[in-house]
This record gives C-alpha cells, structure tokens and sequence, in this order.
C-alpha cells in the first residue's frame, strides 16, 4: 500500500515513509492510495468478531506487506486491551464508550498503535525518534503514555496554557523519563502551528528524526477506524444508522467515514461539535473560514483550524454535493452541552462528559427529524472533567484509581511563547538529555 499527499495525489511513500514523516513535505496529509471494500463475509461475522479481531483484519487490509503478519498481530494486541462496548441509553440511541483505556480517553486507541508501531521502526534504525505532538487535552495524555519508556523516542507535548483540565494536564505533565510538556502562551491552534512548522524547517529536519503523533499522522487514524465495524456489530441491526462523532480536529470523523468506505453501512454522520463550528458552517454555506479557537467546556474539541478538513475534502473529492449528503453538521453552546448532560441523566442516570453530550445532543437533534437508531460517540470518561459533570449534574463523579495515580505526581513543564523561533532555539536542548 502507498500513501499519497492531500497536497499532490503524485507525491507517494510507503508505509514506514509516511508514519515517520507524518505530514508530507509539501504540508500535505497522507492518505491510503486505496481504500480496500472489505469482504461480505467479514461483515457477516462482525457481530461475532472480537475488537482484536477486527483491528487485525482492517490493518491488514490498509498496511499491506510492510508489516508481517506477526508483526502486525503483536502491534494489535498492545493496542487493543480494553473493550469499547455499545451501550442502550435511551430508545434507539446508542453510546459507544471509548474511554476504557489507560488514560480514559478514545485516542488510546490511535496513541498504542502508532506507539508500537514506531517501536517497530525505531528498532529498524540507530537515531531517536521525536515525537512532536500539540494537544487540547486528551491526545497529549494518550500519546504521553502510550510512548512513556518506549526505546528510541522522546515525546514533546505542546499544549495551551490554562486552557486543558486540570487532570488531562496532570495525565502528561507529571510523568518525566522521554515526556516533555511544553506549555504555550496561546490556543490549540498555536500549538499545532508550531508542530507543522516543525516538519518543514530544514535545519530541524537535518538534526532530528521528527514525527507526529497527531491525528495528522495516518498511523493515528487507522486505528480509529477499529471501532465504528465493532459498534456496528454490537447494536445487531441492518436498517439505517447514523453515528454521532463529537467532533475538534476531525480525525475521528475522517476515520469513521474511512470505515465507510470500506464497505460499513452507515447511513449518515454527525459532525457534532461545539462553538468552533467551521464545519458545521460549511455543511450549511459551503465556505470553509477557519478562525481562532473560542473556549469551551468540551475544551479537547477546541479547534478553529481543523487539519482533517483537507482529508475529509480529499475522500469526497472536493465535491460538496458528496460530501454534505452524507454529513450533516451541528453545533452546541455550553448552555446546550450543560443541558443535555442534566436532560439524560435525568431521564436515564446515564452521566455524560461535555464531548460525549455535544454527540448526544447532535444525535438528538438530527433524529428529531430523521427517525431510526442512532451511536453517538462517548470518548472520554467523565472524571476527566469532573468539576464540568459535578457542576452540572449536582452529584459526585467518582474518580477512577488510574486518574488518581497522576494527582499524586509534581507537574513539570516548560512555559514558552508561542513563538516558532523560540520553539527552534528550544529544540536542541532535547539532544543533551
């Protein structure tokens, strides 16, 4: 399998080439130069498929011969050693939980592969790998530790000061070895400005070997393709269903439709998010104006810029008429997010954290009008943001051991101007350490 740029369909790479790259050198993202259909027995079998199962069977699908068969067996079950069940809440509606993983959040699914499998690479080859990586919350805890102690990398985790929950910063922050949390003076989207410039400054790209961890990072969104065949399989229905995807940087709706494309039957998505609503404003005027991120109580979907818009551009060929038939987009307030996280636990005492209620409230909304059976994607536990759940709800969200570990650690991180020079001047301190 190659991989092409967003940015020019004739620039291609393998695999290896395109995971450590990360993005294109033409400031493209990489895409599969095919999207295989998958079988009708596989779909047949998908209710009987363990999440393992099906992550083997996908991968092996998109990453063809450059990882054996063995190799790629071992990557998956690290990767894949939590469950992601589909749970009933309301009468055909769906949540399909993706925070079972270690630090509680869907991206431990993308951050494990794409840990293990530059492991793999790095065993290839004798210079440390730099994983440079922006956050709005989640992804810096995820990538942290899947990558903590992993030989041959280092991690550098930009994120925006005062502007993620006290415990995602807690999950990255606190951990030292190859972690590095640097801390800017800005917005999500400085963070992943800096990132980008990173990748295209000569005089970095000659002094490390740098890559990504973001969902910029096709290694990052394959993964994330795992779980829409496996709640697809769980809710045991073959009418139309339409999925809910709280949505920031779009790589978990880039990778659903992907799963799409492959043969799944879902009828339509949900590009849910909240005030920075780019998308949804494209869906309804079909211009794309990106704009400074606003903060939000889902503040992990803080996003102004999006990258994946060029990949969900990319897969219906720019053509809107494609692309708005089969997405639709809403948006919440904070108001709307307090309102549907107190609206279900009322009527099912089903508690929500503010991403999983943006899903919640889209899906709501576009059944309203479109009667069926509806997943919507609850991607992170609500602990994480216990003070927004408690606030809302009046009732106490009771801590898991595994966040409680991080609280217990000192915070270490580098606060910085969001400032590229600063940032280059920056970097070669890693190399002493």
């Amino acid at each position: 399998m190659k991989f092409y740029s967003t940015a020019n369909k004739f620039h291609r790479v393998g695999l290896r080439e395109a995971v450590i790259q990360g993005l294109a050198p033409d400031n493209g993202l990489y895409m599969p130069e095919q999207l295989p259909v998958l079988s009708k027995s596989f779909f047949e079998s998908l209710p009987k498929l363990t999440l393992r199962e099906i992550g083997f069977e996908v991968a092996n699908q998109l990453l063809g011969k450059e990882v054996s068969s063995a190799q790629l067996h071992s990557i998956i079950e690290h990767t894949i050693q939590f469950d992601a069940p589909l749970v009933p809440v309301e009468e055909d509606i769906f949540s399909l939980e993706l925070f079972h993983g270690p630090t509680l959040a869907f991206k431990d699914f993308g951050a494990r592969f794409l840990a293990a499998l530059l492991g793999h690479f790095a065993n290839e080859q004798n210079q440390v790998v730099t994983i440079l990586v922006a956050t709005s919350g989640d992804t810096g805890s995820a990538v942290a530790n899947a990558f903590l102690q992993v030989p041959g990398t280092r991690v550098v985790v930009l994120y925006p000061s005062g502007k993620v929950s006290e415990i995602q910063e807690q999950q990255f922050t606190t951990l030292g070895a190859n972690i590095t949390a640097l801390e800017i003076e800005g917005t999500f989207d400085d963070c992943q400005r800096l990132v980008k410039a990173a990748f295209l400054d000569p005089d970095l790209k000659h002094s490390f070997f740098l890559t990504s961890a973001n969902s910029i990072n096709i290694a990052r969104l394959i993964p994330q393709s795992f779980y829409y065949f496996y709640g697809w399989g769980q809710l045991k229905y073959q009418g139309p269903v339409v999925i809910s995807v709280p949505s920031g940087n779009f790589g978990n709706l880039t990778a659903g439709i992907m799963a799409k494309k492959m043969g799944l039957a879902i009828d339509r998505f949900i590009a849910s998010t909240n005030m920075n609503d780019v998308v949804p404003g494209y869906l309804k005027t079909k211009a794309f104006q990106p704009r400074t991120s606003v903060a939000t109580i889902s503040n992990a979907m803080d996003v102004g810029n999006p990258s994946n818009f060029a990949r969900l551009l990319d897969l219906y060929q720019d053509d809107f008429s494609k692309f708005s038939s089969e997405v639709v987009g809403f948006s919440a307030s904070d108001a709307e997010t307090m309102i549907a996280m107190q609206e279900i636990y009322k009527a099912t005492g089903y508690v929500l954290d503010p991403h999983g209620a943006v899903g919640y409230w889209g899906l709501k909304n576009y059944l309203r009008k479109n009667p069926g059976k509806g997943i919507f994607l609850e991607t992170a536990h609500p602990a994480k943001f216990f003070q927004v759940v408690e606030n809302a709800l009046q009732v106490p969200v009771s801590v898991p051991d595994r966040l409680l570990k991080f609280r217990q650690g000192t915070k270490q991180s580098i606060l910085m101007k969001p400032d590229f020079s600063v940032f280059k001047s920056w970097l070669p301190s890693l190399l002493t350490q």
